[in-house]
């Protein structure tokens, strides 16, 4: 009897691929055969990570486009070429992978992919949906097609609206993902569409199955909140420490000789994802803030294309004598080491797991998508850090900035508090991920079919 054949069909950006590999890398040690469908310009780091593994395989979805192009996160343009070209390349699969006596037995998806669905319907393959960001952000989506969308459309600025959904906590507008937000934004609108035909497609089914990277303990009213799905714990799947397009991991780790320089618990680490990157304005206030707190920081700036930084800074003399700015860094590594003393994140959701599974108080400084709702959940829910909050121009200024590093940074009741929680949470992840931990046990069941 052939052994299972797990097809797992993922959107080329960093915080889908990171989790998607790591649920491979797991599939592969269980024993089961995987083949990854993604972009082709996602081949060479997915092909560091795990060519060298028995039993996997890549499978490319050219978009269409020149050898020039790399996709840059979420693009409606991006992702109705991938709707073009990608079920030809699952078609491919399935059918070569029947052939040669090794057929496809699941396959798995990633949201808004929702036409991987409609291949695995053609073929009669069973799937499930990949779900990368937490529960509540799941329930969130489902409740808003589901009875609460005037009530949130009609949401206002004041600061005492607020929403109770089933399984959730209570929620202001600040809290609510970006995409069902009142807004005029085509991409808000684009998307919001597509999550709209994921949840249709999935009550089509019956009790279908949502795996969620998340664990148990951490979101456990979400996870039971919504009956008519199977939702199926899979994580903290953490990232791999890569970057697509860039070569900048090849350079060399400087900053970690210079973490290895600095008392323990005494630095201030900043980094806002590989997607967005805040204005110029807001990049002044975060230096004056740094330098204001007056601790060693190491500060994230992604380089541009051509190599140069986005924005060149008015103070960075002043930031280079205090602090270190880098264009990359392996955030693992910065994360679990000793001289870390907090984390200024801009929640996106592989980052704030790799904050709780090393136990590292954070500064939430959500921008949009789900890392609103992310920020109320590390700040309201798992008491493990602070959020920033705006001035009316929606600043986040140097006072401010000052006042959340005091607060974590500063060792008195609030940073006691968040320190001992962190590490709470961390125990609590760290059992998930251990062998024979909820995330194996979940996996194993899930893929005997026993779930």
């Amino acid at each position: 009897m052939a052994k299972p054949h797990i097809l797992i069909v993922c959107y080329p950006a960093h915080g889908h691929i990171n989790p998607s590999l790591q649920f491979a890398k797991r599939l592969l040690k269980i024993g089961i055969e995987v083949t990854f469908a993604t972009s082709k310009f996602a081949h060479p780091p997915v092909s560091k990570v795990l060519d060298t593994l028995d039993s996997f395989n890549f499978a490319a979805i050219s978009e269409g486009y020149g050898e020039g192009f790399k996709p840059q996160g979420f693009d409606v343009n991006h992702l109705n070429a991938l709707k073009t070209h990608g079920p030809g390349t699952l078609r491919n699969v399935i059918e070569t992978s029947a052939e040669k006596g090794h057929p496809v037995t699941c396959i798995i998806y990633t949201l808004l992919l929702t036409w991987a669905l409609e291949v695995a319907r053609e073929y009669k393959v069973p799937s499930a949906l990949l779900w990368i960001q937490p529960a509540t952000v799941f329930g969130i989506y489902y409740n808003y097609f589901n009875g609460y969308e005037d009530e949130i459309k009609n949401c206002s600025n004041d600061p005492s609206w607020s929403i109770k959904m089933p399984g959730l906590p209570l929620l202001k507008r600040v809290d609510l993902p970006s995409f069902i937000l009142p807004s005029s934004s085509n991409t808000n609108n684009v998307a919001l569409q597509m999550f709209k035909v994921q949840m249709e497609m999935l009550d089509e089914e019956k009790r279908p199955n949502v795996l969620v990277n998340t664990f148990d303990s951490l979101e456990p009213q979400a996870l039971k909140a919504i009956e008519k799905y199977n939702m199926i714990t899979i994580g903290p799947l953490i990232s791999f420490p890569y970057s697509i397009g860039n070569d900048v991991i090849q350079k060399g780790k400087d900053y970690m000789e210079w973490l290895k320089s600095k008392p323990a618990c005494s630095v201030v680490y900043v980094a806002f994802g590989s997607l967005m990157t805040p204005s110029k304005n807001q990049m002044e206030e975060i230096a004056r803030g740094l330098l204001e707190s007056n601790r060693p920081f190491l500060w994230v700036i992604r380089e541009q294309e051509n190599g140069e930084v986005f924005y060149k800074l008015s103070c960075i003399e002043d930031l280079q004598k205090k602090g270190m700015i880098i264009p990359w860094c392996s955030q693992i590594d910065v994360l679990k080491h000793p001289s870390l003393g907090c984390f200024v994140t801009h929640c996106g959701w592989n980052s704030t797991l790799e904050s709780i599974i090393f136990g590292v108080p954070v500064i939430a400084f959500p921008q949009w998508t789900d890392q609103g709702t992310n920020a109320k959940l590390l700040q309201d829910v798992w008491r493990t850090g602070v959020r920033v909050v705006p001035n009316g121009d929606g600043l986040v200024g140097s006072n401010e900035i000052k006042r959340c590093v005091a607060l974590v940074m500063d060792g008195g009741e609030n940073g006691l508090e968040f320190r001992g929680n962190a590490e709470k949470w961390k125990d609590l992840a760290l059992g998930s991920m251990m062998e024979g931990g909820s995330l194996d046990k979940n996996l194993e069941a899930f893929v005997l079919g026993e779930i």
